[in-house]
């Protein structure tokens, strides 16, 4: 009997671990660049007994395992803001960020300048382009970029366009290798990333996040009902140990 409690633990252990998932998710439907994440389960087999005075052999205890956590990397959709500084990219590349713990990486295309003139992201870290952070002059106006990635100006009263830089680009081979980390931002532990050359930047467009919501509560309510029902299962098993424990401690007088 208590490989029923003990399934059924398995069972919970991974309803939690996935309704943590769907919370996190659904924390951030409004976080610009968002990636939902999504659970992976196993089924994992215990090992039969080995000793020889079995009449037959066990029966193999099916459990349930956490496996991990993948990130959705599909595109959220776009919103248009008019504003020069927002930008979404039609691709898959990911923006580069310069933190106090390295280069880090991100989809949230929400960017403004900071007072030294520098383009940052909405965490305040400088934005990089091919030869470092790009930095405006205090009478830069008509900011443009370009869908390649190219930053302009027009610098005081001139009429021709002064470039800034270039926004620094970068796709991975395998993304799921990406660790997620506070502030909305990636960090590549076994995979360096490459120029990407194919990806589109959209200015005035901010990339929201891929959260389905409605999908995501739904999500959630199925995970809340099997709980429930394991839940439920657990009791009725601890009950009937309850009573087996009972009838057999009653002996014939």
């Amino acid at each position: 009997m208590q490989n029923t409690l003990l399934v059924g633990l398995s069972r919970q252990v991974v309803l939690e671990r996935q309704m943590d998932v769907v919370a996190n998710n659904l924390a951030n439907i409004n976080t610009n660049g968002f990636k939902a994440e999504r659970s992976m389960f196993q089924e994992f087999l215990n090992t039969g007994a080995h000793e020889d005075n079995f009449p037959s052999p066990d029966r193999r205890v099916s459990f349930v395992q956490d496996r991990a956590a993948y990130h959705d990397f599909s595109s959220g959709p776009l919103d248009e803001t008019k504003n020069p500084l927002d930008i979404a990219i039609d691709g898959s590349a990911f923006l580069v960020v310069q933190t106090p713990a390295g280069e880090r990486y991100t989809r949230d295309g929400k960017l403004t300048i900071n007072p030294q003139g520098q383009l940052v992201n909405a965490s305040g870290y400088p934005v990089l382009g091919n030869s470092g952070p790009i930095v405006f002059q205090p009478t830069d106006r008509a900011i443009n970029i370009a869908a390649d990635g190219n930053v302009s100006v027009l610098e005081g009263t001139a009429t021709i366009d002064s470039l800034r830089g270039k926004l620094r680009l970068v796709s991975f081979a395998r993304p799921q290798s990406l660790e997620k980390q506070g502030g909305n931002l990636f960090a590549a532990t076994n995979d360096p990333g490459a120029p990407d050359t194919k990806a589109v930047v959209r200015q005035g467009f901010v990339e929201k996040s891929n959260v389905n919501s409605v999908a995501e509560m739904s999500r959630m309510i199925a995970v809340t009902r099997s709980y429930q029902s394991v839940a439920s299962l657990l009791q009725q098993e601890g009950d009937l140990q309850k009573t087996a424990i009972e009838r057999l401690a009653d002996v014939p007088a």
